[in-house]
């Protein structure tokens, strides 16, 4: 197990985050939180494949005031998303938000800044301070963006200052993200903020980009830091639809070994030379196959019989391909000569014939 930074525990509702409890998974939802029936539905989805938190955006009074409607039909906490306006902080707080997100890049005066904060205070709630390098940049100008090796002392700087001010009234109920759009900016953002206080940290990469290279840039990004014992939180953000990041967030989680998998793991092979099946298609049918079964259950799928039960002997079970002819063997033991239009059924057969009988998964 990785040993994680000691912080103190602060709580999103009944979801304790800090280093004493597991690394939870959050989302945001991208639905017009004034529909209502629309952001229940997601969130529903989202609840199903374990997210943890909600984060919903606030971008005007009817969305603060569809809070109160939709916390009563969901099981998670959820999280008020706000930007520029104090007074929309506020009315999210009112209608029962079990924590906000606040962006110090863009609510500044120190006026509105206490009025919210002595708001959370009142109701027992947490608060993210949340800042990211695009706020920074608006806010430095042309100086930031001409030298970014200032980029992550001035993010430091804008974070370590709002938490003086929220000690300064006695709220300690705090949450911290340092964002940046790019890997390094984020680790070395992250790196220096841990050093400097014992709050929990929220994870993420912002606008990371779609499912295909954001999901490459918060891995690498979130399991540096993650390895390094940083993150108690953490967040995928990704262009699409939610449900994506919810997935990749429980794998990389699961890849270093600080949560359980949601769902079966494939080991399969890069193919070559060697390979006389079509590995991807097979590949495809055996996930298909594998829906319901156990999360812990892990498959190989391999393209040839030279290296495929070798290097697939850590696996539960698993099939090798071969011309007009497969192999299903267990935990690097050949079982049988399959053929090859039968292996994804015939592994599925036989996943259910062990599960039977208790020695699997």
């Amino acid at each position: 197990m990785i040993p994680r930074r000691a912080t103190r525990t602060v709580h999103k509702g009944p979801v304790p985050l800090g280093s004493g409890h597991p690394v939870a998974v959050q989302s945001m939802t991208n639905t017009p939180t004034a529909d209502v029936a629309a952001t229940v539905a997601q969130i529903h989805e989202l609840e199903a494949l374990g997210c943890e938190i909600i984060r919903v955006a606030v971008p005007e009074r009817a969305a603060a005031e569809a809070i109160a409607a939709i916390i009563p039909q969901i099981g998670i906490p959820l999280v008020a998303d706000i930007h520029f306006s104090h007074r929309l902080a506020l009315a999210a707080i009112e209608a029962g938000a079990h924590a906000i997100r606040i962006n110090p890049g863009n609510l500044r005066r120190r006026e509105h800044v206490d009025a919210v904060v002595l708001a959370a205070k009142a109701r027992g709630i947490a608060v993210r301070i949340g800042v990211n390098s695009g706020s920074i940049r608006a806010r430095e100008g042309l100086e930031v963006a001409a030298d970014d090796s200032a980029l992550v002392p001035l993010m430091v700087e804008q974070t370590m200052a709002y938490v003086r001010q929220f000690e300064e009234v006695g709220f300690r109920d705090i949450v911290l993200s340092l964002k940046a759009s790019d890997v390094l900016t984020t680790v070395d953002a992250y790196r220096a903020v841990a050093r400097q206080c014992d709050y929990p940290l929220h994870l993420g990469v912002t606008a990371a980009g779609p499912p295909g290279v954001g999901t490459i840039k918060s891995a690498v990004a979130l399991g540096i830091l993650l390895n390094e014992g940083i993150g108690d939180t953490i967040r995928v953000s990704l262009t699409g639809p939610p449900h994506r990041e919810v997935e990749v967030a429980y794998d990389i989680l699961a890849s270093l070994g600080l949560r359980e998998r949601r769902h079966p793991e494939i080991v399969s092979c890069p193919t070559c030379g060697r390979c006389q099946i079509d590995l991807a298609a097979l590949t495809e049918q055996v996930a298909a196959a594998l829906q319901g079964a156990p999360p812990s259950l892990r498959v190989a799928v391999m393209g040839c019989v030279v290296n495929g039960p070798g290097e697939a002997r850590d696996a539960d079970i698993g099939i090798a391909g071969g011309k007009g002819v497969g192999y299903l063997f267990r935990r690097g033991k050949l079982i049988r000569e399959v053929p090859a239009d039968r292996l994804a059924g015939e592994l599925a057969a036989e996943i259910a014939r062990v599960q039977e009988k208790g020695d699997l998964g």
